[in-house]
């Protein structure tokens, strides 16, 4: 490829990267590729939803039905701790995870004001006083709470938020990591400054709590959930995380950081969480915001077939049999429309947030988060360098059909390179800015061969139509300005082809018939010559002027003038047939060929331009064209043409003089096979040398002897009867003293 004459595409290409790059590395995200990445992924989820059901965990739906049996929300804590105690007492649950927050006290049971009556109004009533204290603890809907959750496996939920007040409510739990175990390394926890947690009676009865907050992405959609987040300075676990690490016996939550030591410590960012407890460790991969995409197991709700989904009105009335959730994880959360629950996710536009966190619990206990690892930026660099190089220098040799197809395959192979990752290893890595990369490389090939490569295709069609054969013109166009056409000096083989005897042809076939005669034989000859990668160069009356070695040089162009001239000779036999069958009369050719070095380009006019050759090889190759007749050969050829292709089997005809030459001239003609693999044709060139030695040695009998053989021999051949009749010529016009041989074509 000539890298100067596609310097619009390597512009485009590199701008093209550029911009891709700045966009991998952060420097300057678009958002359009941005949300064609999360359109992508969100492909990939949907094409490998297991859509079967996890039965270890289980949905306490607090739903419509619920609400029209108990009334609406928020319940009594009184109901709570009914429910508390019939999933932890006569259900057995293993785990029960609350994806609601009790942030206020609960005041449904009037104790707020009979504690106002009994300090005022009815402060001196002592029977007052005395039935108060008898109900205040069956008034008390929040110890009751309390004490259902007292001791129990349970994990409670809360809420971070981030506004301007920075409002605070309730207790947090105990922070999982504090920033001195990051050892100064810059992680990018998401982060809010205010929260709404559960009522300190509460988080004192049950200590564990996880946020329950999910990571909307710019177009509204719930793809991931942050299981570590920092406010204050210390970091706090997710509902999922919190949920998963009781499960395992509460093990210590320990950054994982890379095992690179060349990395610099800014550098290291969070890679995993690893999880340390007695005798176990467990690593969870964790994306640049410390969190994790949700691994959907299916469309959401209770008919989604995911997770199982229980009323808890279910619960409540003791509809549910005893022991029937035994050893089941549940979550408690609600689906119903006023509660404000409902997310937009990849897999449904109305999802239940409480299915969320049963989605990512399934998938921390499975091991099977998808994540964007750390690194997927320095894949990204890689990848876009790669394949923008890659694709750049392999678009510029192909035509656009193998372009399409190379584009093709690239795109295939990335896609399924990605569809791997993401099904065998969870790896979730950015694939639109390649996609987009490949796209406008295309699209730049596509543009650059319609705006400079079709201009240049134009130019060479007004220049070599009906010269050249189309592969040949389309490696031109590809070519890449290896190609001039310009005059320029070169070595060229040039073969004159001739109709014979067209003149008396031509006055014995009636006018409508010359023409057709010889369209057909022209047809014929210019299609070998083209078949063979040969420049027709023009059409002289019954003549055909072409040569090889330009305008695409080739090293081989006397070999492959001299094919093409034996394919012309094999061509006669059909073409013949071909005139038979139109009733006109068979034909017989004469070829010249000649090599040497030439003027050949563009030497018409603005007018008119003709791609032609000139010099000494295109006359020399009239005259042996003509010559041909005199030897009763098809086939002459220069000197010249011999040496070029002298890995071809050659037979000498003749040494003679041309006028204007001051040196003799040896002729050749290419034999049908190498005489070592014909044992006739061996002994007959044995014996031609044998009388062209005699014949220029002047020993006339010798060569009388020789050529009698060679008569008998090939008695077709009209070369050997002239050598006869110039021996008996000679006998009785001896030559000039001093003569070597060479006869002087110019003479009768």
């Amino acid at each position: 490829m000539n890298l100067l004459s596609s310097w619009p595409r390597l512009a485009f290409a590199a701008a093209a990267l550029l911009v891709m790059l700045l966009h991998a590395s952060g420097l300057v995200p678009l958002e359009p590729v941005r949300r064609l990445d999360a359109v992508l992924y969100d492909i990939r989820l949907r094409a490998t939803l297991p859509e079967t059901l996890d039965e270890r965990i289980v949905i306490v739906d607090i739903d419509e039905k619920s609400m029209a049996e108990f009334g609406r929300w928020p319940w009594g804590r009184d109901r709570m701790a009914q429910l508390m105690r019939e999933l932890t007492g006569r259900q057995q649950v293993r785990l029960v995870g609350f994806d609601i927050v009790f942030a206020e006290p609960d005041r449904s049971s009037g104790l707020p004001q009979l504690e106002r009556l009994a300090q005022h109004e009815l402060k001196d009533q002592p029977q007052f006083q005395a039935e108060l204290g008898k109900l205040r603890r069956a008034l008390d809907h929040d110890a009751l709470f309390a004490d259902a959750l007292r001791g129990q496996p349970v994990v409670l939920g809360y809420y971070f938020s981030s506004d301007r007040e920075a409002r605070k409510s309730g207790a947090l739990p105990q922070p999982v990591m504090e920033r001195s175990a990051l050892g100064g390394r810059p992680v990018r926890f998401t982060r809010w400054d205010g929260y709404a947690a559960n009522l300190p009676l509460l988080a004192r009865a049950a200590p564990q709590a996880g946020f329950f907050n999910s990571l909307q992405d710019g177009d509204g959609v719930v793809r991931s959930v942050a299981l570590v987040a920092e406010h204050e300075g210390h970091y706090y676990e997710s509902l999922a995380l919190a949920m998963f690490r009781r499960l395992l016996g509460q093990p210590q939550v320990v950054p994982g950081f890379p095992q690179e030591r060349w990395l610099p410590r800014s550098y290291q960012g969070l890679e995993s969480l690893q999880l340390h407890g007695p005798g176990q460790r467990v690593d969870i991969p964790v994306d640049a915001r410390v969190g994790a995409l949700v691994p959907y197991r299916g469309p959401g709700g209770p008919e989604g077939g995911s997770f199982r989904y229980l009323s808890a009105a279910e619960l409540l009335n003791g509809r549910l049999a005893a022991g029937q959730l035994k050893d089941k994880i549940v979550l408690v959360g609600t689906t119903a429309p006023g509660m404000y629950d409902l997310r937009v996710t990849p897999v449904g536009e109305v999802y239940p947030g409480v299915e969320a966190h049963a989605n990512l619990l399934s998938g921390l206990l499975d091991g099977r988060l998808p994540v964007q690892p750390d690194y997927a930026l320095g894949y990204e660099v890689l990848m876009l360098i790669v394949m923008g190089a890659g694709l750049t220098l392999l678009l510029a040799r192909l035509a656009p059909w193998p372009a399409l197809l190379a584009t093709a395959g690239v795109l295939v192979g990335m896609i399924g390179l990605d569809f791997w990752l993401y099904s065998a290893h969870q790896l979730v890595m950015p694939l639109a800015s390649m996609l987009l990369l490949v796209a406008l490389l295309f699209a730049a090939h596509v543009a650059y061969g319609y705006f400079f490569e079709g201009r240049s295709r134009r130019e060479l069609d007004r220049l070599f139509a009906g010269h050249l054969a189309a592969p040949v013109m389309d490696e031109m166009a590809r070519s890449d300005g290896r190609w001039n056409k310009a005059a320029i000096s070169t070595p060229l083989t040039v073969l004159v082809c001739d109709l014979r005897h067209f003149t008396q042809l031509s006055q014995q076939l009636p006018a409508e018939q010359v023409p057709e005669l010889l369209r057909c034989f022209l047809g014929a000859m210019t299609e070998v010559v083209q078949q063979h990668r040969g420049t027709l160069d023009q059409y002289v009356g019954d003549s055909l002027v072409a040569f090889w070695g330009a305008p695409l040089a080739d090293p081989h162009h006397a070999a492959q003038a001299v094919e093409a001239a034996r394919a012309m000779v094999a061509a006669l036999a059909p073409l013949n047939a071909e005139l038979r069958g139109r009733g006109l009369p068979e034909v017989t050719m004469g070829i010249g060929l000649s090599t040497g070095m030439s003027w050949v380009g563009d030497l018409g006019s603005e007018l008119r331009p003709s791609y032609s050759a000139l010099g000494e090889p295109v006359e020399l190759a009239l005259r042996l064209e003509a010559l041909s007749r005199s030897y009763g050969l098809e086939i002459l050829a220069s000197e010249g043409t011999r040496d070029a292709a002298n890995q071809l089997p050659w037979q000498e005809v003749d040494r003679i003089l041309l006028k204007g030459r001051e040196r003799p001239l040896t002729l050749y003609t290419p034999l049908p096979a190498a005489p070592a693999e014909d044992k006739a044709l061996a002994s007959e060139l044995m014996a031609w040398h044998m009388a062209l030695k005699a014949y220029r040695a002047q020993d006339w009998d010798q060569a009388d002897v020789q050529l009698l053989n060679l008569q008998r021999l090939n008695p077709g051949k009209r070369l050997y009867s002239l050598f006869a009749y110039r021996v008996s010529h000679l006998r009785k016009h001896p030559p000039a003293a001093g003569w070597d041989g060479a006869f002087s074509a110019d003479s009768k």
